[in-house]
């Protein structure tokens, strides 16, 4: 039987022995037997916990484009990038994929070949968490209460996931813990422990072979809509941080993801009062000392936020209403904002009649970001004959553009099943704003 298998599928994949003996190191505790197991039965029994997902099947969608942090060997005026995706696969569970590309001097794109494989990266919780920062995130999220109490006063000021499990399972078997509510409550304290992780893949391994699935229990249904930023800190750090949505199948819930290289990834939850709904989007870099973001808590108008610590928001003011025909049931952000010289200017998307998304465009004072100082009256992207078909019919869609020699480089989705591109001057986007005062 094991000969079968690898014969049918060993072709298909990188490190598939590898992979099985992981699977059955997964499965062991649950043998009936603690008799030592040849090498083939430990394959196959691995083989039998297996099974092939195809991360793109269903949708490619949502793109989010950044410089590449390596530059190296490209020709004068050429940029090399990453392109962030979400992808869709079977019971529309979404992931994180990635592709990479260059753009001339002219603006001319040229995406690179994909590897046909996937590599699964290694899953790493936090070595401990501090109990004091873990407490206000239970407060934030409305979970305080006698039970949480109890569990937590025994614990250290620094606890690991599973000393955390180990109290719950002790006070469950000794303490008469038994109830419904206790359970619940357990359940939403391990499930925000398991929210903070990280993935780290090793050099070797190719970015398009990379892929960040759901790990966490908040994001059991999927991964979605990832927007990418390069970060720049005051002391010129740079980091690339992304905003996403966890999906667990019933509630959506922001999480911050954070890189350095593309190698390791470190993923943890969006915490305070204003963190609500979908769609947040940071700014490039502090203004006046601040992290600043784009959000929208109500589902309806673009919200501006302020925070000195990137993982608490507790504040937010009115940003934009949705004013013109195209953008009346709803108006949202279409990834980080991007600084000119002119100001920063923010992508947006509006919903209209027939539930069509448009995309347009606003202009931000730099110094000032609550100041809106233009303006596109028209959509600037609408989907044509060719892009209203799809999983989600009449809707363009990104999560994120860039500037590159004097061109605004906008990936953009054609109704939630395919990724293309818009180029548009950005001298000619800027000059159709109109002015606001």
């Amino acid at each position: 039987m094991l000969a079968q298998v690898l014969s049918e599928f060993k072709t298909r994949h990188q490190r598939l022995l590898d992979y099985f003996l992981m699977r059955y190191e997964f499965v062991r505790r649950l043998l009936p037997t603690d008799q030592p197991l040849s090498d083939e039965r430990k394959l196959l029994i691995g083989a039998y916990f297996t099974h092939e997902y195809s991360l793109e099947a269903a949708a490619l969608f949502n793109p989010s484009i950044v410089p590449h942090p390596d530059q190296t060997e490209l020709p004068e005026g050429t940029m090399r990038f990453i392109l962030s995706l979400r992808a869709t696969g079977e019971g529309h569970i979404s992931s994180i994929t990635f592709r990479t590309g260059t753009i001339d001097g002219q603006g001319k794109i040229h995406m690179d070949t994909a590897s046909r494989y996937v590599t699964t990266p290694d899953h790493i919780p936090p070595t401990s968490y501090n109990k004091s920062i873990f407490w206000h995130q239970l407060q934030e999220l409305g979970l305080v209460d006698n039970i949480s109490e109890t569990i937590l006063k025994t614990l250290g000021d620094n606890f690991t996931v599973a000393e955390l499990m180990q109290e719950i399972q002790y006070l469950r078997r000794y303490a008469q813990h038994r109830n419904t509510e206790f359970d619940r409550t357990a359940s939403r304290l391990v499930n925000l422990a398991k929210s903070n992780y990280e993935v780290i893949y090793l050099p070797e391994q190719p970015l398009t072979e990379r892929v960040i699935f759901p790990n966490a229990p908040n994001e059991s249904n999927g991964i979605e809509d990832a927007r990418f930023v390069r970060f720049v800190e005051d002391d010129g750090v740079v980091t690339y941080v992304a905003t996403y949505t966890a999906y667990d199948g019933r509630v959506t819930i922001p999480q911050l993801l954070e890189t350095n290289d593309f190698l390791r990834f470190r993923i943890c939850t969006l915490n305070g009062p204003e963190v609500q709904n979908k769609g947040m989007a940071l700014f490039p870099r502090r203004i006046r000392g601040q992290y600043v973001m784009l959000s929208r808590q109500d589902a309806e108008n673009l919200y501006l936020m302020y925070s000195d610590d990137l993982h608490f928001w507790h504040t937010k003011v009115p940003l934009l209403k949705p004013t013109y025909s195209w953008e009346f049931l709803q108006i949202g952000n279409c990834g980080s904002p991007i600084e000119t010289e002119a100001g920063w200017l923010v992508l947006s998307h509006g919903v209209g009649p027939m539930r069509k998304y448009s995309i347009g465009a606003f202009l931000l004072d730099l110094e000032d970001p609550s100041r809106v100082i233009g303006r596109l009256t028209r959509p600037l992207l609408s989907p044509d004959e060719l892009e209203r078909e799809g999983y989600v019919p009449n809707v363009v869609y990104s999560c994120g553009s860039l500037v590159h020699a004097g061109i605004l480089i906008l990936p953009y989705a054609m109704s939630d099943t395919a990724s293309s591109f818009a180029t548009v001057p950005l001298a000619d986007l800027l000059k159709a704003m109109e002015p606001l005062h």
